[in-house]
Protein backbone atom coordinates (compact mmCIF):
# COMPACT_ATOMS: atom_id res chain seq x y z
CA UNK A 1 0.00 0.00 0.00
CA UNK A 2 1.54 3.41 -0.68
CA UNK A 3 2.04 5.56 1.58
CA UNK A 4 1.15 8.90 -0.20
CA UNK A 5 -2.50 7.62 -0.82
CA UNK A 6 -2.46 7.26 2.87
CA UNK A 7 -1.60 11.35 3.87
CA UNK A 8 -3.61 12.28 6.92
CA UNK A 9 -4.72 15.86 7.38
CA UNK A 10 -2.20 17.14 10.17
CA UNK A 11 -4.82 18.16 12.58
CA UNK A 12 -7.91 16.26 13.24
CA UNK A 13 -11.11 17.83 14.65
CA UNK A 14 -11.24 17.71 18.30
CA UNK A 15 -13.77 14.52 19.11
CA UNK A 16 -15.78 14.92 22.50
CA UNK A 17 -15.82 11.32 24.24
CA UNK A 18 -19.44 10.45 25.12
CA UNK A 19 -20.78 8.24 27.48
CA UNK A 20 -22.80 4.92 26.86
CA UNK A 21 -24.43 4.53 30.26
CA UNK A 22 -27.12 2.17 28.68
CA UNK A 23 -26.93 -0.60 25.67
CA UNK A 24 -29.15 -3.88 24.32
CA UNK A 25 -28.46 -5.68 21.83
CA UNK A 26 -30.87 -8.92 20.19
CA UNK A 27 -29.64 -10.68 17.54
CA UNK A 28 -29.06 -14.68 16.63
CA UNK A 29 -26.85 -14.57 19.81
CA UNK A 30 -29.47 -14.63 21.98
CA UNK A 31 -31.25 -11.60 24.48
CA UNK A 32 -29.64 -12.43 27.68
CA UNK A 33 -26.06 -11.21 28.43
CA UNK A 34 -24.82 -14.36 29.52
CA UNK A 35 -26.57 -16.47 26.33
CA UNK A 36 -25.00 -13.95 23.95
CA UNK A 37 -21.51 -14.25 25.93
CA UNK A 38 -21.41 -18.05 25.61
CA UNK A 39 -22.71 -17.72 21.98
CA UNK A 40 -19.53 -15.69 20.88
CA UNK A 41 -17.19 -17.76 23.12
CA UNK A 42 -18.53 -21.31 22.49
CA UNK A 43 -18.07 -23.47 18.75
CA UNK A 44 -21.75 -24.00 18.95
CA UNK A 45 -23.74 -22.71 15.00
CA UNK A 46 -25.80 -19.99 16.44
CA UNK A 47 -27.71 -19.49 12.61
CA UNK A 48 -30.45 -21.35 11.06
CA UNK A 49 -31.09 -23.23 7.72
CA UNK A 50 -34.22 -21.61 6.24
CA UNK A 51 -36.70 -22.17 3.51
CA UNK A 52 -38.58 -20.08 1.27
CA UNK A 53 -36.10 -16.92 1.41
CA UNK A 54 -34.56 -17.87 -2.07
CA UNK A 55 -36.77 -19.23 -4.73
CA UNK A 56 -33.98 -22.42 -5.77
CA UNK A 57 -32.80 -23.51 -2.19
CA UNK A 58 -32.68 -23.16 1.49
CA UNK A 59 -30.13 -20.71 3.07
CA UNK A 60 -28.02 -20.09 6.33
CA UNK A 61 -29.55 -16.63 8.09
CA UNK A 62 -28.64 -15.15 11.87
CA UNK A 63 -32.62 -14.62 13.01
CA UNK A 64 -33.64 -13.82 16.30
CA UNK A 65 -35.71 -16.65 17.25
CA UNK A 66 -37.23 -14.95 20.26
CA UNK A 67 -40.50 -13.25 20.79
CA UNK A 68 -41.48 -9.54 19.51
CA UNK A 69 -44.28 -7.53 21.37
CA UNK A 70 -47.02 -8.89 19.74
CA UNK A 71 -48.95 -5.39 19.34
CA UNK A 72 -47.15 -1.44 18.69
CA UNK A 73 -49.28 1.38 21.03
CA UNK A 74 -52.19 2.40 19.40
CA UNK A 75 -50.39 5.97 18.61
CA UNK A 76 -47.81 3.90 16.43
CA UNK A 77 -50.24 1.74 14.24
CA UNK A 78 -48.97 3.73 11.27
CA UNK A 79 -45.78 2.67 11.75
CA UNK A 80 -46.41 -0.71 12.26
CA UNK A 81 -44.12 -3.34 11.19
CA UNK A 82 -41.61 -6.38 12.21
CA UNK A 83 -38.95 -3.78 11.98
CA UNK A 84 -40.49 -1.52 13.94
CA UNK A 85 -41.51 -4.35 16.74
CA UNK A 86 -38.31 -5.46 16.65
CA UNK A 87 -37.16 -2.03 18.17
CA UNK A 88 -39.66 -1.51 20.49
CA UNK A 89 -38.57 -4.95 22.11
CA UNK A 90 -35.24 -4.11 22.24
CA UNK A 91 -35.66 -0.69 23.73
CA UNK A 92 -38.03 -2.33 26.43
CA UNK A 93 -34.83 -3.62 27.87
CA UNK A 94 -33.53 -0.43 28.58
CA UNK A 95 -36.59 1.84 28.23
CA UNK A 96 -36.74 2.52 32.26
CA UNK A 97 -33.33 3.17 33.09
CA UNK A 98 -33.10 5.69 30.21
CA UNK A 99 -36.23 7.21 31.02
CA UNK A 100 -35.26 8.15 34.98
CA UNK A 101 -31.79 9.42 33.35
CA UNK A 102 -33.30 11.73 30.96
CA UNK A 103 -36.08 12.80 33.12
CA UNK A 104 -34.83 16.19 34.16
CA UNK A 105 -33.33 16.95 30.48
CA UNK A 106 -35.25 19.68 28.50
CA UNK A 107 -36.76 17.08 25.86
CA UNK A 108 -35.90 19.40 22.94
CA UNK A 109 -32.29 18.37 24.08
CA UNK A 110 -32.84 14.58 23.39
CA UNK A 111 -32.17 13.07 20.06
CA UNK A 112 -32.75 10.01 18.05
CA UNK A 113 -30.52 8.70 15.23
CA UNK A 114 -30.94 5.18 13.85
CA UNK A 115 -29.44 3.26 10.89
CA UNK A 116 -31.24 0.85 9.08
CA UNK A 117 -31.33 -0.77 5.38
CA UNK A 118 -34.09 -2.48 5.03
CA UNK A 119 -36.93 -0.39 6.91
CA UNK A 120 -40.19 -2.51 7.51
CA UNK A 121 -39.75 -4.49 3.68
CA UNK A 122 -40.40 -7.60 5.11
CA UNK A 123 -43.98 -6.48 5.81
CA UNK A 124 -44.69 -5.21 2.51
CA UNK A 125 -43.19 -7.96 0.80
CA UNK A 126 -45.67 -10.59 2.34
CA UNK A 127 -49.07 -8.01 0.82
CA UNK A 128 -47.32 -7.73 -2.53
CA UNK A 129 -47.59 -11.76 -2.72
CA UNK A 130 -51.02 -11.30 -2.02
CA UNK A 131 -51.81 -8.53 -4.04
CA UNK A 132 -49.92 -10.54 -7.23
CA UNK A 133 -51.74 -13.61 -6.52
CA UNK A 134 -55.19 -11.70 -7.80
CA UNK A 135 -56.27 -10.01 -4.11
CA UNK A 136 -56.66 -6.65 -5.27
CA UNK A 137 -57.94 -5.29 -1.95
CA UNK A 138 -55.22 -5.90 -0.20
CA UNK A 139 -53.60 -2.61 1.39
CA UNK A 140 -49.45 -2.05 1.15
CA UNK A 141 -49.03 1.19 3.33
CA UNK A 142 -45.88 2.45 2.40
CA UNK A 143 -45.08 4.65 5.77
CA UNK A 144 -44.03 1.17 7.09
CA UNK A 145 -41.08 0.78 5.01
CA UNK A 146 -39.56 4.43 4.49
CA UNK A 147 -36.20 4.45 5.69
CA UNK A 148 -37.26 7.53 8.32
CA UNK A 149 -40.40 5.41 10.38
CA UNK A 150 -38.36 4.26 13.12
CA UNK A 151 -36.44 7.17 13.96
CA UNK A 152 -40.02 9.33 13.78
CA UNK A 153 -42.03 6.40 15.62
CA UNK A 154 -39.21 5.97 18.61
CA UNK A 155 -39.54 9.97 18.87
CA UNK A 156 -43.44 9.53 19.28
CA UNK A 157 -42.57 6.70 21.45
CA UNK A 158 -40.71 8.73 23.82
CA UNK A 159 -42.18 12.24 23.87
CA UNK A 160 -38.80 13.50 22.94
CA UNK A 161 -38.51 16.69 20.40
CA UNK A 162 -34.98 17.13 19.37
CA UNK A 163 -33.34 15.63 16.02
CA UNK A 164 -34.61 12.70 14.90
CA UNK A 165 -33.05 11.03 11.52
CA UNK A 166 -32.06 7.52 10.15
CA UNK A 167 -28.90 7.01 8.12
CA UNK A 168 -28.99 4.53 5.48
CA UNK A 169 -25.70 4.03 4.33
CA UNK A 170 -25.72 -0.01 3.87
CA UNK A 171 -23.76 -2.13 5.99
CA UNK A 172 -22.02 1.48 7.78
CA UNK A 173 -25.64 2.53 8.80
CA UNK A 174 -25.55 2.32 12.25
CA UNK A 175 -22.05 2.58 12.91
CA UNK A 176 -22.22 6.00 11.93
CA UNK A 177 -25.44 6.83 13.74
CA UNK A 178 -22.80 6.67 16.66
CA UNK A 179 -20.79 9.68 15.17
CA UNK A 180 -23.99 11.40 13.95
CA UNK A 181 -25.28 11.28 17.56
CA UNK A 182 -21.46 12.17 19.09
CA UNK A 183 -21.82 15.13 16.97
CA UNK A 184 -25.00 15.94 17.90
CA UNK A 185 -23.54 16.45 21.37
CA UNK A 186 -20.45 17.92 20.47
CA UNK A 187 -22.47 20.75 18.76
CA UNK A 188 -24.66 21.26 21.50
CA UNK A 189 -27.54 20.50 19.94
CA UNK A 190 -28.45 17.80 22.11
CA UNK A 191 -27.33 16.50 25.67
CA UNK A 192 -28.64 12.87 25.26
CA UNK A 193 -29.24 11.00 22.28
CA UNK A 194 -30.51 7.50 21.36
CA UNK A 195 -28.78 5.82 18.61
CA UNK A 196 -28.67 2.37 17.44
CA UNK A 197 -29.90 0.03 14.36
CA UNK A 198 -32.47 -1.89 13.36
CA UNK A 199 -32.30 -4.44 10.44
CA UNK A 200 -34.85 -7.40 9.88
CA UNK A 201 -34.64 -10.38 7.20
CA UNK A 202 -36.40 -9.61 4.01
CA UNK A 203 -36.57 -11.29 0.45
CA UNK A 204 -35.72 -8.13 -1.03
CA UNK A 205 -31.85 -8.38 0.43
CA UNK A 206 -31.30 -12.23 0.30
CA UNK A 207 -32.30 -12.47 -3.75
CA UNK A 208 -30.09 -9.10 -4.21
CA UNK A 209 -26.68 -10.26 -2.26
CA UNK A 210 -27.80 -13.97 -4.56
CA UNK A 211 -27.47 -11.89 -7.71
CA UNK A 212 -24.40 -10.91 -6.43
CA UNK A 213 -23.40 -14.23 -6.02
CA UNK A 214 -22.50 -13.56 -2.40
CA UNK A 215 -24.09 -15.44 -0.53
CA UNK A 216 -21.84 -18.26 1.36
CA UNK A 217 -23.12 -21.69 0.21
CA UNK A 218 -22.98 -22.96 3.88
CA UNK A 219 -21.88 -21.06 7.26
CA UNK A 220 -19.66 -17.91 6.24
CA UNK A 221 -15.62 -18.19 6.87
CA UNK A 222 -14.58 -14.73 7.22
CA UNK A 223 -10.61 -14.79 6.41
CA UNK A 224 -10.92 -18.39 5.95
CA UNK A 225 -9.50 -20.10 2.43
CA UNK A 226 -12.93 -21.62 1.45
CA UNK A 227 -14.60 -18.62 2.39
CA UNK A 228 -17.83 -17.80 -0.34
CA UNK A 229 -19.83 -15.04 1.14
CA UNK A 230 -22.04 -14.11 3.41
CA UNK A 231 -24.64 -14.96 5.77
CA UNK A 232 -27.53 -12.19 6.19
CA UNK A 233 -28.70 -12.03 9.48
CA UNK A 234 -31.05 -9.52 11.69
CA UNK A 235 -30.37 -7.09 14.66
CA UNK A 236 -31.70 -4.62 17.10
CA UNK A 237 -29.14 -2.89 19.10
CA UNK A 238 -29.90 0.26 20.63
CA UNK A 239 -27.31 2.85 23.54
CA UNK A 240 -27.80 6.41 24.91
CA UNK A 241 -24.59 8.55 24.19
CA UNK A 242 -24.59 11.35 27.07
CA UNK A 243 -22.93 14.24 27.62
CA UNK A 244 -21.68 12.75 31.20
CA UNK A 245 -19.30 10.17 31.40
CA UNK A 246 -19.72 6.39 31.82
CA UNK A 247 -18.35 3.42 32.41
CA UNK A 248 -17.92 2.73 28.72
CA UNK A 249 -17.22 5.31 26.43
CA UNK A 250 -17.39 6.22 22.86
CA UNK A 251 -13.74 7.76 22.07
CA UNK A 252 -13.56 7.60 18.89
CA UNK A 253 -14.67 7.88 15.46
CA UNK A 254 -13.15 7.40 12.16
CA UNK A 255 -14.66 8.02 8.82
CA UNK A 256 -13.57 7.64 5.01
CA UNK A 257 -14.99 7.19 1.68
CA UNK A 258 -13.32 4.67 -1.25
CA UNK A 259 -15.79 6.34 -3.97
CA UNK A 260 -13.81 3.47 -5.96
CA UNK A 261 -16.86 0.80 -6.72
CA UNK A 262 -20.90 0.47 -6.09
CA UNK A 263 -20.07 -2.46 -4.70
CA UNK A 264 -16.61 -3.39 -4.24
CA UNK A 265 -14.18 -1.89 -1.46
CA UNK A 266 -10.81 -0.20 -2.30
CA UNK A 267 -8.91 -3.49 -2.87
CA UNK A 268 -5.60 -2.00 -0.93
CA UNK A 269 -7.86 -0.80 1.95
CA UNK A 270 -6.95 2.75 1.17
CA UNK A 271 -10.53 3.75 3.10
CA UNK A 272 -10.68 1.21 5.78
CA UNK A 273 -7.12 2.19 6.66
CA UNK A 274 -7.81 5.91 6.89
CA UNK A 275 -11.32 5.14 9.18
CA UNK A 276 -9.20 2.94 11.77
CA UNK A 277 -6.08 5.58 11.88
CA UNK A 278 -8.41 8.57 12.08
CA UNK A 279 -10.68 7.10 14.70
CA UNK A 280 -7.06 5.84 16.24
CA UNK A 281 -5.62 10.01 16.24
CA UNK A 282 -9.12 11.21 17.40
CA UNK A 283 -8.86 9.24 20.44
CA UNK A 284 -5.41 9.97 20.52
CA UNK A 285 -4.31 6.28 22.00
CA UNK A 286 -1.66 4.17 20.11
CA UNK A 287 -2.02 1.06 18.30
CA UNK A 288 -0.36 -0.50 21.50
CA UNK A 289 -3.48 0.63 23.97
CA UNK A 290 -6.04 -1.15 21.76
CA UNK A 291 -6.40 -4.85 22.69
CA UNK A 292 -9.20 -6.13 20.28
CA UNK A 293 -10.36 -4.96 16.90
CA UNK A 294 -14.02 -6.18 15.57
CA UNK A 295 -13.49 -6.79 12.28
CA UNK A 296 -15.99 -5.97 9.31
CA UNK A 297 -14.97 -9.63 8.28
CA UNK A 298 -17.99 -10.21 5.80
CA UNK A 299 -16.53 -13.54 4.72
CA UNK A 300 -16.27 -12.29 0.81
CA UNK A 301 -13.21 -12.61 -0.70
CA UNK A 302 -12.30 -9.44 -1.50
CA UNK A 303 -13.71 -7.81 1.80
CA UNK A 304 -11.67 -9.97 3.81
CA UNK A 305 -8.07 -9.10 1.77
CA UNK A 306 -8.31 -5.75 2.16
CA UNK A 307 -9.04 -5.42 5.48
CA UNK A 308 -6.13 -7.35 6.74
CA UNK A 309 -4.14 -5.17 4.46
CA UNK A 310 -5.65 -2.30 5.90
CA UNK A 311 -4.67 -3.83 9.19
CA UNK A 312 -1.23 -4.15 8.72
CA UNK A 313 -1.04 -0.61 7.75
CA UNK A 314 -2.19 0.62 10.64
CA UNK A 315 -0.76 -1.61 13.34
CA UNK A 316 2.44 -2.71 11.68
CA UNK A 317 4.13 -4.94 13.94
CA UNK A 318 0.95 -4.53 16.84
CA UNK A 319 0.21 -8.22 17.22
CA UNK A 320 -4.07 -7.08 18.15
CA UNK A 321 -6.53 -9.60 18.89
CA UNK A 322 -8.84 -9.72 16.04
CA UNK A 323 -12.07 -11.57 15.18
CA UNK A 324 -14.94 -11.26 13.22
CA UNK A 325 -18.50 -11.83 15.31
CA UNK A 326 -20.94 -12.22 11.42
CA UNK A 327 -20.27 -16.66 11.48
CA UNK A 328 -22.13 -15.87 14.50
CA UNK A 329 -24.78 -12.83 14.01
CA UNK A 330 -24.73 -13.18 10.38
CA UNK A 331 -24.32 -9.86 8.28
CA UNK A 332 -26.85 -7.72 10.08
CA UNK A 333 -26.61 -4.97 6.62
CA UNK A 334 -28.09 -1.35 8.38
CA UNK A 335 -27.76 -2.99 12.33
CA UNK A 336 -24.35 -4.41 12.01
CA UNK A 337 -22.16 -1.61 13.42
CA UNK A 338 -24.63 -1.38 16.15
CA UNK A 339 -24.78 -4.85 17.03
CA UNK A 340 -21.27 -5.71 17.00
CA UNK A 341 -20.76 -2.02 18.99
CA UNK A 342 -22.93 -3.79 21.46
CA UNK A 343 -20.34 -7.08 21.73
CA UNK A 344 -17.63 -4.14 22.08
CA UNK A 345 -19.36 -2.47 24.95
CA UNK A 346 -20.48 -5.92 26.54
CA UNK A 347 -16.63 -7.31 26.35
CA UNK A 348 -15.23 -4.39 27.97
CA UNK A 349 -17.88 -4.42 30.57
CA UNK A 350 -17.03 -8.03 31.42
CA UNK A 351 -13.57 -8.05 31.49
CA UNK A 352 -13.11 -11.78 30.90
CA UNK A 353 -13.74 -12.71 27.59
CA UNK A 354 -13.20 -11.92 23.58
CA UNK A 355 -14.92 -13.52 20.67
CA UNK A 356 -13.57 -16.25 18.90
CA UNK A 357 -13.15 -16.13 15.65
CA UNK A 358 -14.55 -18.55 13.04
CA UNK A 359 -12.17 -22.46 13.75
CA UNK A 360 -11.77 -22.80 9.86
CA UNK A 361 -8.81 -22.70 8.33
CA UNK A 362 -7.53 -19.49 7.72
CA UNK A 363 -6.36 -18.09 4.00
CA UNK A 364 -2.36 -18.72 4.06
CA UNK A 365 -2.36 -14.91 2.76
CA UNK A 366 -4.45 -13.71 5.68
CA UNK A 367 -2.88 -16.05 8.44
CA UNK A 368 -0.47 -13.24 9.88
CA UNK A 369 -2.72 -12.12 12.30
CA UNK A 370 -3.82 -12.39 15.87
CA UNK A 371 -7.14 -14.01 15.36
CA UNK A 372 -8.77 -14.97 18.71
CA UNK A 373 -8.69 -18.35 19.68
CA UNK A 374 -9.05 -18.53 22.89
CA UNK A 375 -11.82 -16.61 24.63
CA UNK A 376 -10.37 -16.05 28.10
CA UNK A 377 -8.75 -12.76 28.50
CA UNK A 378 -5.40 -13.22 30.18
CA UNK A 379 -4.89 -9.52 31.44
CA UNK A 380 -7.35 -6.48 30.98
CA UNK A 381 -8.04 -4.66 28.02
CA UNK A 382 -8.86 -0.59 27.92
CA UNK A 383 -9.93 0.32 24.18
CA UNK A 384 -11.57 -1.71 21.32
CA UNK A 385 -12.09 -1.33 17.89
CA UNK A 386 -15.16 -1.61 15.80
CA UNK A 387 -15.10 -1.54 12.01
CA UNK A 388 -17.89 -1.25 9.23
CA UNK A 389 -17.15 -1.02 5.88
CA UNK A 390 -20.26 -0.62 3.27
CA UNK A 391 -21.06 -0.57 -0.21
CA UNK A 392 -19.72 2.00 -2.27
CA UNK A 393 -16.73 2.56 0.42
CA UNK A 394 -18.38 4.04 3.09
CA UNK A 395 -16.17 3.48 6.01
CA UNK A 396 -16.33 3.97 9.47
CA UNK A 397 -13.89 2.42 12.85
CA UNK A 398 -15.42 3.38 16.04
CA UNK A 399 -13.23 2.98 19.53
CA UNK A 400 -14.62 2.54 22.33
CA UNK A 401 -12.94 2.11 25.97
CA UNK A 402 -13.48 2.21 29.54
CA UNK A 403 -13.76 5.49 31.64
CA UNK A 404 -10.58 7.01 31.98
CA UNK A 405 -9.22 9.14 34.94
CA UNK A 406 -8.70 12.99 34.16
CA UNK A 407 -5.86 14.18 32.09
CA UNK A 408 -6.00 10.80 30.00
Amino acid sequence: MSESRLQMPCEQPKFQAVGIPFSVGLSALGQDIEHIRKSLVEPNNTLSLEDGLLADRAVWVGRYSYPLIERVPESLQAFDSRNLRFTLTALAKIETEIQDYVAQIDPKRLSIVIGTSTSGISDSEVRLKQYFAGDQSVDIPHQPQEMGCIAKALKQYLGWQGAAYTISTACSSSAKAFAAGQRLIQSGLADAVLVGGVDTLCQLTLNGFNSLESLSAGLCQPCGSKRDGINIGEAAALFLLTKAAAPIMLYGAGESMDAWHISAPHPEGIGAATAMQRALDVAAITVQQLGYVNLHGTATPQNDAMEIKAIRHVFQNHSVALSSSKHKTGHCLGAAGAIEAFICVQLLKDQRWLPVHQQTEIDADLADQNYVREAQLTKSIEYVMSNSFAFGGSNISLLFGVAQDEGR
